[in-house]
């Protein structure tokens, strides 16, 4: 039997009143998702432990089984692993965002989604201007996702970053990095004069010139966060029993891959946004499928519309998950195979951020008999008979670990 699992990040939200007080899940034509939810079997997942920030971070891992709570160290080591970035056992790794700031407030966590070409620039000056090897070092990612990785700092995880993404509107001076033990203040204090002199640096860069004659928003200060230390965890393989392989535009989705042996696919175009190649996503996925048991498709642009708090966009990436990868992808499939689709958290639009609300999820398999839900969305979930799921029972759902399938 293949497996092939579809994640709509941040996919589930709170009604909206533009949208005449529906989701974006109720609104949107779905016929595919909404067939894998009538054919199937359905419930509604808590991704995210009470203890732990909601976050695509563990409730991605609970979604493949792991528990969070024992595997999430951080943001920063996962993406890190996505680009080849080498950790020594006590350096830290941290995302660190190109961020906009204004008269001293956080206004756009995104730098308004600035250009690759753009971004390296700005991180290039930083690394001249900034860097010391051995000690801080910057890397390049995508777009405004970057890395700031401390050698050998004891202790680095009981720093306070806040998230940019829930800062907006929020003054710097009040939402710099905090120590949480005495241990620790020295490496606040860098982080936070980091910061701040970033300012200095990037605000007079061609790039940012450009950018703000442009009418859009400058690069012009970093954003450490998600800072942590390489997980140690086993293979998806060894916790499972199954090959699999992995595609996403994002270094957060490819890193959990890396570190739970999987293959992680490269699929040319993939951006994380609405412009993705949700068509070549698919292809990659059916031909991934011939070679690995289980295929875990991750699509990231409902998330990015929901923090954008774009109703109207969120829809339309539902749409296009629906419509140009999975219809795709189902229309291709060459033998029997499991398909499950669900998000990973929900990103509600009124907020622009994330909840540990539990999220919808359908599964499908040719041998499992269908329940009474016909559509798939977070109040139609509530009627299906798995019910509510804790964190990594999941995965044993959909690969039928607990003979489920065959009901």
């Amino acid at each position: 039997m293949k497996y092939l699992l579809v994640i709509g990040d941040g996919m589930a939200d709170y009604p909206v009143a533009e949208l005449g007080n529906k989701t974006p899940l109720q609104v949107a034509n779905k016929p595919n998702i909404d067939m894998i939810a009538a054919k199937g079997r359905n419930g509604l997942l808590k991704t995210v432990p009470e203890a732990l920030t909601p976050g695509s971070g563990p409730a991605l891992l609970s979604v493949l089984g792991y528990d969070p709570s024992s595997y999430y160290t951080g943001r920063g080591p996962f993406e890190a692993a996505a680009r080849n970035i080498k950790l020594n056992k006590n350096d830290v790794a941290y995302r660190c965002n190109l961020i906009t700031e204004k008269d001293g407030i956080l206004v756009d966590y995104s730098a308004d989604h600035i250009t690759n070409s753009e971004a390296e620039e700005l991180i290039d000056l930083l690394k001249r201007k900034m860097q010391k090897q051995g000690e801080v070092e910057f890397f390049v990612g995508l777009s405004y996702r970057h890395f700031l990785i401390l050698r050998n700092y004891m202790h680095n995880e009981l720093v306070e970053c806040n998230l940019p993404h829930d800062s907006i509107g929020k003054k710097i001076s009040e939402i710099l990095p905090k120590a949480k033990t005495e241990q620790t203040k020295s490496t606040a204090a860098l982080l936070s004069k980091m910061i701040l002199e970033s300012k200095q640096i990037l605000e007079k860069h061609p790039v940012n010139v450009a950018r703000e004659r442009a009418g859009k928003r400058a690069g012009n200060m970093i954003w450490p966060w998600g800072g942590g230390k390489t997980p140690v965890m086993p293979t998806f393989k060894e916790r499972h029993g199954v090959t699999s392989a992995v595609i996403s535009a994002v270094d957060l989705m490819k890193g959990i891959g890396v570190y739970a042996g999987m293959k992680v696919i490269q699929v040319p175009g993939a951006t994380g946004l609405y412009d993705t190649n949700y068509e070549g996503k698919a292809d990659h996925a059916l031909e991934a499928l011939e070679e690995y048991d289980m295929v875990v498709v991750h699509v990231e642009a409902p998330d990015e519309a929901g923090h954008s708090r774009d109703c109207n966009l969120k829809v339309k990436t539902i749409e296009d998950l629906d419509k140009r990868l999975l219809g795709r992808a189902l229309d291709g499939l060459k033998e029997e195979c499991v398909v499950a689709v669900l998000p990973d958290h929900p990103t509600p639009i009124s907020i622009g951020t994330h909840t540990r609300d539990p999220v919808p999820f359908a599964i499908y398999s040719p041998s499992a008999k269908a329940d009474c839900v016909k559509r798939f969305d977070e109040d139609s979930a509530k009627k299906g008979v798995y019910g509510l799921v804790e964190g990594e029972a999941f995965m044993s759902l959909f690969l039928g670990k607990n003979g489920d399938s065959s009901k």
